[in-house]
């Protein structure tokens, strides 16, 4: 009988550096620029990505720099996970936290990092570059197709 898969067995805490980044779907809907409400505390994401995104792998282009070249870049832990309300459903570090299985399309299942794309679950191809939005057109790009 093989053994139940990482994320099955270990809380977000528990894992490696290696398991945890190997949760990342590459879905980059956490790459999204946000519209925060100032009077309500909603949250609105938009069709813009961050300027380190690679729109064309959903991949951060500088990973390693990206807090210090994007100061308002979230970084996830297993700390901040079950606070940012903002993160999509199909998340796989969301659904760890929640108790929830990975979807059939996550790499980690399936053993493909591009079916995450052919489901049409990531923001491939439907978003633009934060370089090329000036920040008072942000609330022209406010989306809902997210989740």
């Amino acid at each position: 009988m093989a053994a139940e898969p990482f994320w099955r067995t270990k809380t977000l805490a528990e894992m490696t550096p290696e398991e945890w980044e190997s949760l990342c779907d590459g879905c980059a809907k956490c790459c999204l620029v946000k519209l925060e409400d100032e009077d309500t505390g909603e949250i609105d994401p938009t069709d813009v990505a961050c300027r380190l995104l690679d729109l064309g792998t959903c991949r951060c282009g500088d990973y390693a720099n990206r807090k210090r070249k994007v100061p308002d870049c979230v970084i996830l832990s297993p700390d901040n996970v079950g606070e940012l309300r903002w993160m999509p459903a199909t998340c796989a570090y969301r659904l760890v936290h929640e108790g929830k299985d990975l979807y059939p399309w996550h790499h980690l299942v399936c053993g493909d990092r591009d079916a995450v794309h052919r489901e049409g679950v990531s923001i491939k191809g439907r978003v633009v570059s934060e370089r090329d939005v000036a920040d008072e057109d942000l609330p022209d790009h406010v989306i809902n197709w997210l989740e």
